[in-house]
């Protein structure tokens, strides 16, 4: 089994990803790491360059290209709900938690967000990039867990074991 974490930027997610990778004994497949490598950018330079679009074509391609894994946790970037194709491919593969952050948590976490490749920004506040993606968020989850910034990691990760595991105790 995977599991991919999905989530707006200072969601937590390469954090959270990282440690349940370890607690499980799982590799973490940070998929912004893959897309900086393919393309040698870093991302805001990329969606500098290229725009929103070519930006989550990339996101897509680095996806699709994670096939055959077996034990790992994936971390796509906060845009990966822009693709349907993406969605569908993380959905087969893997159990899907949304780390459902506070807004608060968000903006505090990401003082500067236009410097950071998030997909959106040049067009929208961090608010309003922040409202449309949620309902995508909960629309591709497995599962959510609702987080206010406060939370013990160790807490989260045994939360997402459970949540993901349940069906097999």
């Amino acid at each position: 089994m995977n599991i991919t974490l999905i989530g707006m930027a200072g969601a937590g997610k390469s954090t959270i990803g990282r440690a349940l990778a370890k607690h499980l004994g799982y590799t973490f497949i940070d998929v912004d790491h893959l897309i900086r490598k393919k393309t040698g950018m870093p991302l805001q330079t990329l969606i500098d360059k290229e725009g929103d679009v070519a930006f989550i074509r990339f996101e897509e391609e680095a996806i699709l290209r994670i096939e055959q894994v077996e034990r790992s946790v994936i971390s796509p970037g906060g845009s990966v709900i822009y693709s349907e194709k993406a969605m569908t491919h993380l959905k087969t593969i893997s159990k899907i938690i949304f780390l459902d952050t506070a807004f608060r948590s968000i903006a505090k976490r990401l003082p500067n967000a236009r410097k950071r490749g998030i997909v959106g920004l040049r067009d929208r506040s961090l608010k309003e990039l922040f409202e449309e993606r949620v309902v995508l968020y909960q629309k591709y989850a497995d599962f959510s867990i609702k987080l206010n910034g406060k939370e013990n990691i160790q807490e989260i990760t045994e939360k997402i074991i459970e949540l993901c595991f349940e069906e097999n105790t």
